[in-house]
């Protein structure tokens, strides 16, 4: 088990932090029960020291997250994370490493666990024990920080190992740029205009049906945000789904929704009646947004198989995963929704496949 040092001052540490060139930064959170994740400790490795750092014990901790933020971090699989610290302190590191890119761009699988990632390089089996626990609890038990300080133990050491391979490869900057682009804020802040995005189900409906149901998600979305409670909590999807469907007018015909809470609708039947009205009154003929995304046709489905072609060549020449270069998914929006901002078209991802795909194109 590593050593570690509990943290329950964490600005009391920012002093440590501070002229660090390079750090490893996991965090630990609860997202059950709220809409935002709720942080509930950030471990932290130098050269020297591991920290178990406590947010839910001190109230400012602005100095703290300075010197945090002013490092570069080593995190693994680090979207979760980075989301996590930007939306609890609207901060984000200067730059980050990401073990688990850097492994995909050596020929490990893409999304390759931490735990095989350390196996693989250290030949050290990490314990699962506690990826289940309550992180919000106190105090939090000797053996719930010693899992927590494994996983930044090995972030370091791999750091090193990772970028000597690529840099040996000339992908080491490949790594860095693809871990970049998880410190694009619009990544992770909430558009309630964007909702019908996450609303299973909706994606059969046309005209004045998407229309409401566009209505009914922002409606949720926001009603979820305000409250901090998960998306389900304030309505299901399938409730939703349904009132989209029936798009009842009256507080009667909301009542015979299939499983709507009745205490709902006491607190909130009217702004569900207007956000339907609202989408009901939409003219949806004069906007795309209220048609669902078309399927490929035949031509975009050759188009596709065409792109992915290119890639699984340049995928087997480099020894890496197709995916790794370039996924069906970003393919496909390409290719249906005319996006030349993806990064296919960009860094070197340019330099091997995007001109051969835009030509395709």
């Amino acid at each position: 088990m590593p050593a570690y040092t509990f943290v329950d001052r964490p600005n009391q540490i920012a002093s440590q932090l501070d002229n660090l060139e390079r750090i490893g930064v996991d965090t630990e959170f609860m997202r059950e029960r709220t809409f935002f994740a709720q942080l509930c400790l950030v471990q932290i490795a130098t050269a020297d020291v591991i920290y178990c750092a406590d947010p839910l014990t001190e109230a400012d901790m602005a100095v703290f997250w300075d010197s945090l933020c002013g490092c570069n971090w080593v995190l693994h699989s680090a979207r979760q994370d980075i989301e996590v610290i930007y939306q609890t302190a609207g901060r984000m590191p200067v730059a980050i490493f990401d073990t688990q890119i850097a492994a995909g761009l050596l020929g490990h699988p893409p999304q390759m666990g931490y735990g095989s990632l350390v196996s693989e390089l250290f030949k050290v089996e990490l314990p699962k024990s506690h990826t289940r626990a309550n992180w919000a609890t106190r105090p939090l038990s000797e053996k719930f920080l010693e899992y927590a300080a494994e996983d930044v133990e090995y972030l370091l050491p791999s750091h090193e190992v990772l970028a000597e391979r690529l840099d040996k490869k000339g992908r080491l900057g490949w790594a860095e740029a693809d871990a970049a682009l998880l410190l694009d804020s619009s990544l992770y802040d909430v558009d309630p205009a964007n909702a019908i995005a996450r609303l299973k189900g909706a994606a059969k409906f046309r005209g004045r049906r998407r229309a409401v149901a566009i209505r009914l998600a922002e409606w949720r979305e926001s009603e979820a945000l305000r409250r901090d409670r998960p998306r389900q909590w304030i309505l299901r999807d399938s409730v939703l789904v349904d009132m989209a469907y029936r798009m009842p007018s009256t507080l009667d015909e909301l009542a015979g929704i299939d499983d709507m809470p009745a205490k709902v609708i006491k607190r909130a039947g009217e702004s569900i009646l207007a956000a339907i009205a609202n989408g009901n009154a939409t003219k949806p003929e004069e906007n795309g947004d209220y048609r669902p995304p078309s399927p490929p046709d035949e031509a975009q489905r050759s188009l596709l198989k065409q792109m992915q072609q290119v890639v699984a060549e340049c995928a087997t020449d480099l020894d890496i995963a197709a995916e790794t270069i370039a996924s069906k998914k970003e393919l496909s929006a390409v290719i249906l929704g005319g996006n030349r901002n993806s990064r296919v078209f960009d860094g070197w991802r340019r330099e091997l496949i995007g001109d051969r795909l835009a030509s395709l194109l």
